[in-house]
């Protein structure tokens, strides 16, 4: 079974995965390089994290395939921590991080990934591929033509190489011609070791070097918690996409327990927290990878170029790097939702743009993300919250209410308008043939309008009650009418 598992798992795809993780290796560099600088912290803290996610996660984790290191999301929730108390308290947060996802994991919180809507999904996707672009832009400033024309030559080799050869990933032909070109021609444009400095050491195993007390968790807890659902956020986020692309499924609640896992493992070994990284994963699904040999790859390459070929990844041009996150930006957004977004129904419209213009302007995944989902939740009330309502008298001179609509706490005043308590005759039948109780205030409601009528001495009876709305009404003891 466990060979089985490592071969399935590790050696179904060997070349593609192979080939992928160094593609993804490469890409890596820069990406951990800069969210080092902007959570305040040195180049290496993030390489190294990002080494240490991508191999732990390839073995705990419930999405092959995907790629999981330091990121943006993460590390601008980071500055503060640093600021004030300093970098060993920015690795006692990874740590607590991942131990509050491994709990979180426990409890199965990935089935909750479920109740985000389609078109929430659609805005996350689309605006991560908004700041993905709007992150390179950075890397034009001060530059001249040398620097336009690399990263036009890194697009047209990503997507001409297929049309003759699908034998090597285009994006990593791409990096490795323009960086020789770049060096060949000796060309003044900005590299990757302009980043930061990048030193040939490995990670270390380090405990923090903090006081271990209450006082200190409650210090760190926020902080924590906020790292701890924006990783989930965008892990689980990413790992739904992965399963479209590739038509796979993926075990939610295994990756939240291996995201947490990995963070653990990171954070003593001098690494910050992370989580999944889309642009890293769809440069991995576009290159072929599928299994978690890519992301082993990944992370174990990335170790080797940082001791081995330190001073050859200097001199890779930042164009190269720019031209596939341009890629990346390309192949992540959905363009079919600007072709349907005037034909899908207005709510989720809006939700989808509301959710792209949050998560740009915020740059927090977790808010855009959380804010769809309410408003989501607010627009489906909307459309719940409406009763139909049809009277007539019947052959035994009742007057009938046909209520067609679902009874909650969102429809229990209109429910209660509807009926004409003075003016109806002495018996009223309500008919919920075509309707559905569903909670507490719902019953409430039922029970006031069979009030009033009781007042006026007239009789009410209940017809057309699904089994469901007639057990949750016994449930709570619902007298008062005669239930037929």
């Amino acid at each position: 079974m466990f060979l089985q598992y490592i071969k399935r798992g590790f050696f179904g795809n060997v070349r593609n995965d192979v080939l992928s993780g160094i593609t993804v290796a490469l890409a890596l560099i820069p990406e951990a390089i800069a969210f080092s600088i902007m959570a305040g912290v040195d180049p290496m803290v993030g390489l190294y994290a990002s080494f240490t996610i991508a191999v732990t996660i390839s073995i705990v984790g419930g999405r092959p395939g995907m790629i999981s290191a330091a990121t943006g999301a993460m590390a601008s929730l980071m500055g503060p921590i640093i600021a004030k108390y300093g970098l060993d308290y920015l690795f006692a947060a990874t740590i607590l991080t991942g131990l509050l996802q491994w709990i979180l994991g426990i409890f199965k919180v990935g089935r909750f990934i479920t109740f985000v809507p389609h078109s929430v999904i659609i805005g996350f996707v689309n605006a991560l591929a908004i700041i993905i672009f709007m992150a390179q832009l950075p890397n034009f400033i001060g530059e001249f033509w040398p620097m336009y024309l690399m990263v036009a030559g890194t697009l047209a080799i990503i997507y001409l190489l297929p049309l003759v050869t699908k034998a090597i990933p285009s994006a990593l032909t791409a990096i490795i011609v323009i960086t020789v070109i770049a060096i060949a021609t000796g060309s003044d444009v900005r590299t990757v070791g302009d980043m930061g400095e990048i030193k040939q050491a490995l990670p270390f195993f380090h405990i923090p070097q903090i006081s271990w007390t209450w006082e200190t968790l409650f210090i760190l807890l926020p902080y924590c918690l906020a790292l701890a659902v924006v990783g989930l956020t965008e892990s689980l986020l990413t790992a739904t996409i992965v399963d479209e692309m590739t038509e796979t499924k993926s075990n939610k609640n295994r990756e939240v327990r291996g995201q947490g896992i990995a963070n653990i493992i990171t954070g003593f070994f001098g690494g910050m927290a992370g989580c999944a990284m889309i642009g890293q994963t769809v440069i991995n699904v576009k290159s072929g990878g599928r299994t978690r040999l890519s992301t082993l790859v990944a992370g174990l390459f990335l170790l080797f170029l940082i001791l081995v070929l330190g001073d050859i990844v200097k001199q890779i041009p930042m164009a190269a790097l720019v031209g596939v996150m341009f890629m990346v930006c390309i192949g992540t957004f959905d363009w079919g939702s600007i072709r349907t977004l005037g034909t899908i129904p207005r709510g989720d419209a809006i939700v989808m743009v509301l959710t792209v213009v949050i998560v740009v302007v915020t740059s927090n995944l977790a808010i855009g993300v959380v804010s769809g989902v309410i408003l989501s939740a607010l627009n489906f009330g909307w459309k719940m919250a409406s009763l139909r309502c049809q009277d007539h008298r019947d052959e035994q001179g009742r007057k009938v209410y046909r209520i067609s609509g679902q009874l909650f706490f969102g429809t229990m005043m209109h429910f209660i308008e509807l009926f004409d308590h003075h003016a109806d005759p002495d018996h009223i039948v309500i008919d919920l043939s075509a309707s559905h109780v569903w909670d507490h205030s719902a019953i409430t409601a039922i029970s006031k309008v069979i009030q009033k009528y009781a007042g006026l001495e007239k009789t009410v009876s209940i017809t057309g009650l699904n089994k469901e709305s007639q057990r949750m009404m016994d449930q709570v003891g619902f007298s008062g009418s005669s239930s037929h």
